[in-house]
């Protein structure tokens, strides 16, 4: 078993704490170590599909951007770190990455060109901790797939239902656009993708 640790603890100090070859995967958030709950056959089939999706276009357009198995985000704060369930990495950003050679770790907000989100039981911290830190570390874009209708209606509206927001930044602000059912998303970053809400939601399984 992980011993708990209970005081307020580093970015560096969690990344010392991660056990090697865990089960489990965790996050800092705000100096806490927090155990993400284990994702459902849906969530996977989900985050796998936009995976895909996103590496095909990468393919396609022949962008300079890869999609890695392992990263973890570390927030400008010192005391908060996340591993998204889908990032977009710029070859060239990385290059400048002080610790990316050596370990799966991102500094700035400049080497990231997407990261992905799909929204489990702890929503809040999607729509809280992690698009607050995602902005302030200069991100351009954050998506938060809400396939279950979740969120807050403060932020998908009442009656709740599965929806898709594409946050991008202006003159270091998010800027959000709502998506459901057969709209197109809409991205800053891969103008040029043909998707729409159901199919994501769906994992592509209506096309099959």
């Amino acid at each position: 078993m992980t011993p708990a640790i209970l005081k307020s603890v580093t970015f560096d100090e969690f990344i010392d704490w991660y056990p090697e070859n865990s089960e489990n995967r965790y996050e800092l958030h705000n100096g806490a170590i927090v155990e993400m709950p284990k994702a459902t056959g849906e969530h996977s089939e989900v985050s796998g599909f936009l995976i895909a999706e996103l590496n095909f276009e990468i393919k396609r357009q022949g962008l300079p951007y890869f999609v890695p198995k392992e990263c973890v985000v570390k927030a400008d704060n010192q005391l908060s770190g996340y591993e998204p369930d889908a990032i977009v990495l710029d070859r060239q950003g990385t290059d400048g990455e002080p610790r990316w050679k050596k370990e799966f770790i991102i500094t700035m907000g400049s080497s990231v060109r997407l990261i992905v989100e799909v929204v489990s039981t702890n929503w809040r911290d999607d729509y809280g901790y992690k698009l607050v830190d995602y902005e302030a570390l200069g991100i351009a874009e954050y998506w938060i797939a809400d396939y279950l209708g979740l969120g807050g209606t403060r932020y998908i509206g009442n009656p709740k239902q599965p929806t898709f927001l594409v946050h991008h930044l202006v003159d270091g602000e998010y800027h959000s656009s709502l998506f459901r059912g057969d709209d197109r998303i809409l991205s800053p970053t891969f103008p040029q993708i043909n998707l729409t809400v159901k199919q994501i939601f769906s994992a592509g399984r209506d096309e099959v």
